[in-house]
């Protein structure tokens, strides 16, 4: 079929660096353009972000950091988007939530003007998600063609999502899915290890995602200034940063998990070697060395003042300090 267009119409979808709509940058942009009369343009960015790529991020667009070393930066090529896209509506998958405020940050970091306010937007994603119901009760008429009874009663909920997963085996095992790098796998399967690394792609540490193994199995945090750097290393350079989560307003469970690899830590650096002392002079044994006398210049004075008695105000001073 044909849509009917008073005005352009440009479909676009970004790569980025992350998904945090105020720090994150662009890393690639595609927009393909629909004219009233029929006619299609695309236009297809590669793009310089002017910061890292974190690793779990090129591993679902497949774009590293080596891709885009000689790519122009945003503010490069910001004129001339601006000027494909011209007065078209927008429209993307998931693109009023994601999309749409990440291209608008860029255009307003370079100062290139966009104007957005007289645009019509189309998001497929809410037409898929509005027609095609995620709830309990359409997934149990979609796959098991039966009314939900009582829904929202604990017991027949139950009942019914044991339903539909099994109709989901039934129906999707030995079907094949592309997950967004373009690798080709059969996920569902009748076994239920399977079907947990299916459920689970994100491979977080906590059930809120603060935190998400790499590639190495190693947690990192997916959050915040230290974003795609190992908890390990944060914690050995800046010890504070965990007194700072600990205190802070993060669910238990991510605390737990951030006490443990803490404790991890701690371990391991206790039972790190110590450096070697310094060999002492040739001939001379530990009995025959003696520390060099110091000189009146060089002996500190002793204070004439009795030391101050150690306070909670002083230890609150010091664990503030040094986070510990």
């Amino acid at each position: 079929m044909t849509l009917i267009l008073k005005r352009p119409l440009v479909i676009f979808d970004l790569e980025t660096t992350g998904v945090n709509v105020a720090s994150d940058r662009i890393v690639e942009i595609s927009a393909l353009k629909a004219n009233p009369d029929g006619t299609e343009e695309t236009k297809t960015f590669r793009i310089n972000p002017e910061m890292p790529i974190p690793l779990e991020s090129s591993l679902i667009h497949g774009i590293y950091q080596e891709d885009i070393a000689d790519a122009p930066t945003f503010r490069e090529v910001a004129q001339e988007l601006a000027d494909f896209i011209g007065d078209a509506d927008l429209g993307g998958y998931n693109s009023n939530r994601f999309d749409i405020p990440v291209l608008m940050e860029e255009f307003l970091r370079v100062n290139v003007p966009f104007d957005i306010e007289n645009r019509f937007f189309v998001d497929v994603q809410n037409i898929f998600h509005q027609m095609e119901q995620r709830t309990l009760k359409a997934a149990y008429k979609f796959y098991c063609e039966k009314d939900l009874i009582d829904a929202h009663s604990a017991e027949a909920d139950v009942i019914a999502t044991f339903e539909v997963l099994k109709a989901q085996v039934l129906r999707y095992e030995n079907k094949e899915w592309e997950d967004k790098s373009g690798k080709v796998s059969i996920p569902v399967k009748n076994d239920i290890e399977a079907l947990h690394k299916f459920t689970n792609l994100n491979k977080t540490v906590d059930f809120a995602g603060r935190m998400v193994y790499d590639n190495e199995g190693i947690e990192i945090f997916s959050f915040g200034k230290h974003k795609g750097r190992a908890v390990e290393e944060i914690f050995k350079i800046e010890p504070s940063y965990y007194a700072w989560m600990m205190k802070g307003d993060f669910p238990m469970y991510t605390k737990t998990c951030l006490e443990r690899i803490w404790n991890r830590s701690r371990q391991s650096q206790a039972k790190a070697p110590d450096a070697p002392k310094k060999s002492q002079q040739i001939g001379e044994s530990s009995a025959q060395a003696k520390p060099p006398v110091k000189t009146e210049r060089e002996r500190p004075k002793e204070s004439s003042k009795p030391p101050r008695p150690i306070s909670a105000d002083m230890l609150k001073s010091l664990q503030d300090k040094f986070g510990k």
